[in-house]
């Protein structure tokens, strides 16, 4: 086994503590990672205060190879890797025949939280200086990307990514982004830079600016019942990133003919009126990460249309002040830990 440093919550809602991890030797398909960022998710935040046992949080990290299995040929000593929320899978199924190992038959391998398929323990996320994986389930971190800035890509970049190439969105589509968050800021972006006419629709009017320097060309203020309204059948897709529970009807009704909304924020029960798609249509619809193809192409297109997430960097010591922000939902748009003061 091998010995790392990392941060650790040893039962619910409790505060990080740096401990010592243990980390497998490597398998012949492994590579050791030096993690050097990872990102923060309301994902690690929800875990935490749900832990039934110690949990090791993290899975949107970047890093540099340290360490290749005896069969790896896909990566060297010293490259630029990326890894996301998924380490493994069946590798069978039609799922991960077709690219799609999120939808894995047998359920993916999570990078924490989740069940090793060799050796049955649990897998510790990347809030830790050192993290081993297989080599298919980490992706080449291209040229130019900021390491820091480009850690949440790996889930909230991806979480967006999916649907909107699922739905097909390019030049000429109209698009709306619901929330302006993490997940939401990241979907303007890739949104604008496939060529669409993108509005963000929020409760807060002092979104605005924000929305206009991401690219955006509208703001909607969801309570504005009047422009609501003129709004109607206005967008044919639209990315749905609202993480409470809320209700879809005032949002489908700005969806157009044919069109759809792709719920990817709130992951609980959600209640439709089936008039709201009857009439134009309109689907509902969901994604949830993405598959490897998808993931690597994800990341050749930020690099080349130069998009990243915003976020605040901070000392991995930090990290439950970055907790306790996001709880507050006081970041914009996503936090970033720097591990190196690790070593």
């Amino acid at each position: 086994m091998r010995t790392t440093a990392g941060w650790r919550a040893d039962g619910p809602a409790e505060k990080l503590n740096r401990v010592s991890l243990q980390r497998r030797d490597l398998r012949a398909d492994d590579i050791a990672v030096r993690v050097d960022h990872c990102g923060v998710c309301h994902t690690d935040l929800q875990s935490i205060n749900a832990a039934r046992g110690p949990v090791v949080p993290g899975h949107e990290f970047t890093g540099t190879v340290t360490e290749v299995g005896a069969k790896v040929t896909r990566f060297a000593v010293g490259d630029p890797v990326a890894v996301g929320n998924i380490v493994d899978s069946c590798g069978e199924c039609a799922m991960c025949r077709a690219g799609q190992e999120n939808f894995c038959h047998e359920f993916p391998t999570l990078t924490y939280g989740g069940t090793d398929r060799h050796d049955g323990t649990t897998t510790l996320g990347g809030y830790t200086r050192e993290h081993v994986v297989r080599d298919a389930f980490a992706y080449a971190l291209p040229a130019g990307l900021d390491a820091a800035a480009a850690a949440p890509l790996l889930c909230a970049g991806i979480a967006v990514w999916e649907p909107l190439r699922s739905l097909g969105v390019g030049r000429g589509t109209r698009v709306a982004v619901a929330g302006l968050g993490g997940l939401g800021h990241l979907a303007v972006k890739f949104a604008v830079a496939l060529g669409a006419e993108v509005a963000v629709i929020s409760r807060t009017p002092g979104k605005l600016d924000d929305a206009l320097r991401l690219g955006a060309r509208d703001l909607l203020v969801s309570t504005d019942e009047a422009r609501m309204a003129a709004s109607r059948e206005r967008f044919d897709v639209m990315i749905d990133t609202i993480s409470a529970a809320h209700e879809l009807g005032p949002y489908l009704r700005l969806v157009a003919m044919d069109g759809a909304l792709a719920q990817v924020g709130h992951l609980g029960p959600v209640s439709v009126d089936t008039m709201d798609l009857l009439i134009g249509r309109k689907k509902l619809t969901s994604a949830g990460s993405g598959g490897r193809p998808a993931t690597q192409e994800m990341l050749d297109f930020c690099a080349e249309h130069d998009i990243t997430a915003d976020v605040e960097v901070l000392p991995s010591s930090q990290v439950n002040e970055a907790l306790e922000r996001l709880s507050r939902n006081d970041v914009r748009h996503r936090f970033v830990l720097d591990m190196s003061d690790l070593d």
